[in-house]
């Protein structure tokens, strides 16, 4: 037993051996740096805590999706901890799926940054708790902006995206216009698509509840993505998410990413990007109106309502733990002020010293300040969200409308082709959701 509970112990150590009789707290989490950072301290908290054991469960973003989805809906009793987001927050919590979460006297709850506390609450009461936020960005290399004439605006559109990207591409070199996300999910590539289709003026859904994939818009949209990444985009774009693309750009293969703000701290960190010195930042691209440009997410850590009374502690502690201002300051500590995760707290944003190792975060904070998922699109939308429609039927909606994508830019299907296969999936659901007769 003994020698179990050293071969687990993490990078920080114990400074005891855990009691035998220690809560087992089993955390599902995705494979983000932010995660694995998390876990790779763990140790501090168990520390502090030996009667609490933490087993972590890291999963790629769509099977962890997926496989907690299934767990909170069957009463499967797997997790004590689930790593969710904005989307299932609301939806989950109104239907009694989660526990509250009981910040302790240190937490102070007012620090969290309004946007994400409230898309993290249902009826005002929180119920996940924010680990890390983030909008969306545009990530550039200014030494090929330079080298090919160019001067990144502080607001771009996406036809000048399209011009840079034409002007920087040069594969021979290894050295591709653009990255984005290729990778089918409705938080994959539908992330990326939903904020590209907004700001070309569309939406998911008009005022009666009608799918809305074969307008103008998302024509326009989606074939100015597939073209854009077809010709500058590099080879296999349609199965890199967010992690692939992070490397690519920390191995100096874009020229341009537009993806998560969280990604920011990763590509400016000289121990991981070989192009951390050289890296600018410029706020999402828009095409015809810029709401709905940026996203608004934030994975947060909650407690499935159906959990024992002992298991809920040690869960409610660990939360308070991860999600602290104190937690920041062990981060800071560990791996500089760089690495911290952002999106989260004013106090953050307030510190001097995040502001000086941190160039981005103005461009961060400005992006999550002016996300509004009350009013996402050009046109009035009966639903909330930006990069998702904040409805159960959505999730169903926006994975097959992400492969249907998929399939039209690996070539195998027409854009068209796509959006009315998309279309009419979103139909079926709509229908069985009630939503249309």
């Amino acid at each position: 037993m003994q020698a179990k509970l050293i071969a687990g112990a993490t990078a920080l150590g114990l400074a005891a051996m855990l009691p035998a009789h220690a809560t087992d707290l089993v955390i599902a989490t995705v494979n983000n740096g932010q995660m694995i950072q998390m876990q790779k301290l763990t140790g501090a908290f168990e520390k502090a805590n030996p009667d609490i054991h933490v087993k972590w469960v890291t999963l790629e973003e769509n099977v962890l999706r997926q496989r907690v989805t299934t767990d909170i809906a069957t009463k499967g009793g797997q997790f004590d901890v689930m790593t969710i987001g904005m989307y299932e927050v609301p939806i989950w919590a109104k239907l009694g799926w989660l526990k509250p979460i009981q910040p302790d006297a240190s937490y102070d709850e007012a620090d969290l940054l309004p946007a994400i506390r409230s898309g993290l609450s249902y009826k005002g009461t929180l119920y996940a708790a924010p680990f890390y936020g983030e909008s969306s960005m545009l990530m550039y290399r200014k030494d090929l902006m330079q080298k090919a004439g160019l001067s990144m605006p502080a607001d771009p559109t996406w036809k000048q995206v399209q011009g840079f990207a034409a002007k920087m591409n040069d594969p021979k070199a290894g050295v591709y216009g653009i990255c984005l996300r290729g990778k089918p999910g409705w938080g994959e590539n539908m992330a990326l698509l939903s904020t590209m289709v907004n700001t070309f003026g569309g939406q998911w859904f008009n005022m009666q509840w009608q799918p809305q994939l074969q307008s103008t818009p998302w024509k326009d949209a989606v074939s100015f993505y597939v073209n854009l990444l077809n010709k500058y985009g590099p080879p296999g774009a349609a199965s890199n998410g967010f992690n692939a693309n992070l490397s690519l750009f920390d191995q100096g293969k874009c020229a341009m990413w537009v993806d998560a703000t969280v990604a920011a701290g990763f590509v400016s960190d000289p121990k991981q990007s070989k192009v951390s010195s050289e890296v600018g930042f410029a706020q999402a691209p828009v095409a015809v109106t810029p709401k709905g440009s940026h996203w608004l997410w934030s994975w947060a850590l909650a407690v499935p309502a159906d959990v024992d009374a002992k298991h809920e502690a040690a869960a409610q502690k660990f939360i308070n733990w991860a999600t602290s201002r104190a937690y920041v300051k062990l981060v800071a500590s560990h791996d500089g002020w760089g690495l911290v995760p952002s999106g989260t707290r004013e106090s953050t944003y307030d510190n001097p010293k995040f502001q000086a190792a941190a160039p981005w975060a103005k461009d961060e904070l400005a992006a999550i300040r002016s996300a509004d998922p009350d009013s996402p699109t050009l046109p009035k939308s009966p639903y909330v969200g930006i990069q998702f429609a904040a409805i159960p039927e959505f999730q169903a909606i926006g994975t097959q409308v992400g492969q249907d994508i998929s399939a039209a830019l690996t070539g195998r299907i027409s854009v068209d082709k796509a959006l009315a296969e998309g279309n009419a999936a979103a139909t079926r659901e709509m229908k069985m959701g009630g939503y249309l007769k």
